[in-house]
């Protein structure tokens, strides 16, 4: 049996973006407590005042613009070489892209997007609600494609809250603990297939995304996995938990040994955690900004190609499209598919 000093194999702070190990590149948390929004669905202009409009990410009154000047969001930027994963738990996500594909998502829904090849997309976050606030929280995470699938052809899935399985389990004293998984599986609950050409559509790789919320004084049992897999636990909401006999405070990083079971014995208040596994790709990366490849020489060609191409162009009238207000959750794909999600 592994003791606890080789299950927990580093502790560190959350920055931001959180630190993350292979195969992952990023990820990072967003809350913000946005208020009512205007008829333009962002906040009123007196709001605005004393911000940095472009680049607003001070967290001023508990929210942020980011690059956003009217609506908050990320205005159109150009993706290659890896995917991004979206799991919208609050508010609503605005997507448009070069391709012509759009959708709105949130309350639980999750974007997977192929960069691949090249693509330009605008997230925007509409503040649909104008008579009361609009929480907007969540994770964006970057995923590596490998070097063969670096230049594939553009996707996205979109997985709606009501297919994302979730399980709530009870320890021996009746305390809770939920599980949802985006990726991986467990207990007979398997989330809707990653887009093809991902290193997580494949089984043998053992990518792994999941959210656990615990109860206060709820315990829990992460399963082992694979040696080859990398397993880091990201303690983002609480008082303190202890994971394999270890106290961990708020706001820690957990990197633990993936072939251990994982006791968890959460602390006075409700515990949040995100996990994130997956067996390494093994390959350089060369990163500027929002290109990811192998070598310095394939980013130069990146930028070039993104200055001749625009990676298909922007179809788009403005740079930050902000749908209907009353639109409600879809996806329009690719290939013009309209979807929308079970409830609907």
């Amino acid at each position: 049996m592994s003791s606890k000093k080789d299950v927990v194999q580093n502790v560190s702070p959350l920055g931001f973006p959180w630190e993350t190990a292979d195969p992952f590149l990023f990820c990072v948390h967003h809350y913000d407590a946005y208020p009512e929004g205007n008829d333009a669905m962002g906040p009123d202009p007196s709001l605005l005042k004393g911000r940095n409009l472009g680049h607003d990410f001070a967290g001023k009154d508990g929210w942020s613009m980011y690059h956003g000047d009217v609506v908050p969001g990320f205005p159109q930027h150009p993706h290659r070489g890896f995917e991004t994963v979206t799991l919208a738990r609050q508010g609503f996500i605005d997507h448009t892209d070069s391709l012509g594909a759009k959708a709105r998502f949130g309350h639980g829904d999750v974007q997977w997007m192929t960069a691949g090849k090249g693509v330009v997309h605008s997230e925007t976050f509409p503040l649909v609600n104008k008579d009361k606030p609009n929480p907007t929280e969540l994770f964006q995470i970057w995923l590596n494609l490998p070097r063969e699938h670096k230049l594939v052809d553009p996707h996205f899935a979109m997985f709606w809250n009501e297919d994302v399985p979730r399980k709530t389990f009870e320890d021996e004293e009746g305390r809770k603990t939920t599980l949802t998984i985006v990726a991986g599986s467990f207990d007979a609950m398997t989330p809707p297939s990653p887009p093809p050409e991902s290193w997580a559509a494949n089984p043998d790789h053992h990518v792994a995304i999941w959210t656990l919320t615990l109860e206060p004084g709820a315990q829990w049992t992460v399963p082992a996995a694979p040696k080859k897999a990398n397993r880091s636990l990201y303690v983002f909401t609480g008082n303190g938990i202890r994971i394999a006999g270890e106290e961990i405070p708020i706001e820690r990083r957990v990197q633990v040994d993936p072939t251990a079971e994982v006791q968890l014995q959460n602390g006075d208040t409700e515990t949040e955690i995100l996990m994130l596994q997956g067996r390494p790709i093994e390959e350089p990366v060369a990163q500027r900004g929002p290109f990811v490849m192998n070598y310095p020489a394939e980013i130069r060609q990146a930028m070039v190609d993104y200055q001749n191409t625009q990676f298909g162009g922007w179809p788009w009238d403005t740079a930050a499209p902000v749908h209907p207000r009353d639109e409600g959750r879809f996806a329009v794909h690719i290939d013009g598919r309209l979807d929308r999600p079970p409830s609907s």
